[in-house]
């Protein structure tokens, strides 16, 4: 299982350990130190399109307007911490944020 956010949101904490009180091996990348690839940022946004990026935070609303009206990739590359977290991995299948089916999917097997 893979984890891309911020070590500070708490939605990647609540969701990192909910895995590990599951006894689920669990890889956490901040998506700030280590940031995505353009394959991976293609790869996020060929999955999720405009959800990848969470246009209700503070640091979306900071963007200039050229950044505001360019891809996804291009807004997630300029600013990470505008990506819309957490960001699961399990195997070759995505998840994106902590909501209630996303917990079913991956915790109630």
């Amino acid at each position: 299982m893979m984890i891309y956010g911020l070590p500070t949101c708490a939605m990647c904490q609540k969701a990192r350990k909910a895995f590990e009180a599951e006894g689920m091996e669990v890889t956490f990348r901040d998506i700030r130190a280590e940031p995505l690839s353009e394959a991976e940022l293609s790869e996020l946004s060929a999955e999720f399109g405009d959800r990848l990026v969470d246009r209700k935070s503070n640091d979306y609303r900071a963007l200039n307007d050229w950044l505001k009206n360019s891809e996804v990739e291009a807004q997630i590359a300029a600013q990470p911490k505008v990506m819309a977290r957490p960001v699961i991995r399990d195997g070759n299948k995505y998840y994106l944020g902590w909501g209630e089916a996303v917990q079913e999917a991956l915790l109630r097997r």
